[in-house]
C-alpha cells in the first residue's frame, strides 16, 4: 500500500504553533476515511488518545512528537513526510480490556495500550487481592496499588514504579505492585498475555480505590478483570533510526 493520503491530528494544544501551519500548507489533510494513514502531532499522552479515538477507521498511525518525551512518536519534521513513512517500519500492538464493577454493581469498560491501574482514592492504603484466572497470586496486598501493563506500557509509569522492561514481542504482561506496605518484598509477577487478572478491593467502604486504564478512570471499584483483547489491535509506524523496539532496549540500560 502506498501510503499518500494523510489526516493529521494535531493537539490542539499546539495547533498555534508556527509549524504546523507550514506543515499543512505543504500536505492535504484528508478526512480520516479517506485516508490512508493517521499521523499524530502532539506527546505520548494525545497518541494514546488518538489511537483509541481513530481505532474504528482502521488505520496505520505515524507519530511525531511535539510533547515533553515522545516515546511513541518520532522525531517532528515539515519536509518528506511521506518518504518517511514509506521507508518506516511497522510495529503491531494489542491493548488491554478492562472490565470494572463499581461498588453500586454500576458496570464500566475501557481499553489501555500502556497499562491498568488502580489506585488508592484517599488517605487509607489499598487492600487489594489479585488473581490469575483461579489462582490467587498474592491474597492481601496492602499499599499504594497496582498495575498491569503491557510490553509497550513496560517502560511507562510501570518502569517508574520498579516493574519489569518487556520486549515487544515478549507475550507477557507485567503486575507490579505500586509502593507496597505489605507484603514488603512482593516484587511483583511477570505473567502471560493470554492471562485473565482480576483484582479485587478488599475492603471498599473504608479503603476505596479507582482504576485508571491510560487516561480513562472509573472510581469506588469493587473489582477489575482485565485481559488482553487480540481484536483490538494497532499498527505503528517508525522511523528505521528510531523504532520502539530499539526505544526500549535502550531503556533497559538507561540510568537517569
Amino acid at each position: 500500500m502506498i501510503l499518500k493520503k494523510i489526516h493529521f491530528a494535531i493537539d490542539k494544544t499546539i495547533k498555534a504553533d508556527a509549524s504546523q501551519k507550514i506543515l499543512l500548507k505543504r500536505y492535504r489533510n484528508y478526512l480520516p476515511n479517506q485516508s490512508n494513514v493517521i499521523v499524530v502531532i502532539g506527546g505520548d499522552g494525545f497518541m494514546l488518545e488518538t489511537l483509541k479515538k481513530y481505532r474504528k477507521y482502521k488505520r496505520p498511525f505515524y507519530g511525531m512528537n511535539k510533547g515533553t518525551f515522545g516515546f511513541l512518536m518520532n522525531k517532528f519534521k515539515t519536509k518528506n513526510i511521506k518518504k518517511s513513512i514509506s521507508k518506516a517500519k511497522s510495529v503491531t500492538i494489542s491493548a488491554l480490556e478492562m472490565h470494572a464493577i463499581t461498588k453500586d454493581n454500576i458496570k464500566k469498560s475501557a481499553i489501555a495500550i500502556n497499562e491498568v491501574s488502580l489506585l488508592r482514592q484517599g488517605k487509607q492504603a489499598a487492600s487489594l487481592r489479585i488473581l490469575n484466572g483461579k489462582k490467587i497470586l498474592i491474597k492481601k496486598l496492602i499499599g499504594d496499588g497496582v498495575l498491569v501493563s503491557t510490553p509497550a506500557g513496560s517502560t511507562a509509569y510501570n518502569l517508574s514504579v520498579h516493574g519489569p522492561i518487556l520486549s515487544l514481542n515478549s507475550k507477557k504482561l507485567a503486575i507490579t505492585p505500586i509502593s507496597a506496605f505489605r507484603p514488603r518484598r512482593w516484587k511483583g509477577k511477570i505473567v502471560s498475555s493470554s492471562s485473565l487478572i482480576k483484582i479485587i478491593n478488599l475492603n471498599n467502604k473504608k479503603r476505596p480505590i479507582s482504576a485508571v486504564a491510560d487516561n480513562v478512570e472509573v472510581r469506588n471499584i469493587n473489582y477489575v478483570k482485565i485481559r488482553v483483547n487480540n481484536h483490538i489491535k494497532f499498527k505503528l509506524f517508525y522511523d528505521s533510526n528510531n523504532s520502539l523496539t530499539k526505544k526500549i532496549k535502550l531503556e533497559q540500560f538507561r540510568n537517569k
